[in-house]
């Protein structure tokens, strides 16, 4: 049988440049949902995430966002690609990249600066918790924030 390529593999990656992208926009139960592709590797041009700092990444940015003031009630999902090359955010409501960008300058902030024992990480909360490596992330999640999101231009806004 031979099956439709979906989206996510129509975009090429071969210029795919760092930034924040709508990958996809959903109708569910009459509202759009926006799927953001939070990209903070350039694909096939660049060493990937480490999976222990991806994992990381994830437990930190799903409980800050799914903890934060204005957003919380919006976000559906934030979960890391299969790639290692960035992140998925799912949210409620027709967005652009531009509306989430500040939320992720903040996100971002939040992993680069964090310190103490990452939410989550433990034999009964998560299926892999060895599987962490805080400085590494906060490594990563600085280093996407002041090469990216704090200079962020348009090629690093839409595919």
């Amino acid at each position: 049988m031979e099956m439709k390529k979906i989206p996510s593999f129509t975009v090429n990656h071969l210029v795919l440049k760092r930034g924040i992208y709508v990958s996809r926009k959903d109708e569910v139960g009459g509202a759009v949902v926006t799927t953001f592709d939070v990209r903070m590797k350039e694909p096939n041009r660049e060493p990937a995430l480490s999976p222990s700092a991806l994992h990381t990444i994830e437990h930190l940015a799903a409980t800050f966002l799914r903890n934060h003031p204005v957003w919380a009630d919006k976000i559906v999902y934030w979960g890391p690609m299969g790639c290692l090359t960035g992140n998925y955010l799912i949210v409620k409501g027709d967005l652009t990249s531009v509306d989430v960008l500040p939320l992720m300058q903040e996100t971002f902030r939040f992993i680069a600066e964090f310190e103490g024992n990452v939410p989550g990480a433990s034999p009964r909360d998560c299926g892999n918790y060895l599987l962490m490596n805080l400085p590494m992330a906060r490594w990563e999640a600085k280093k996407y924030l002041n090469e990216v999101l704090e200079c962020i231009t348009e090629e690093n806004l839409s595919y």
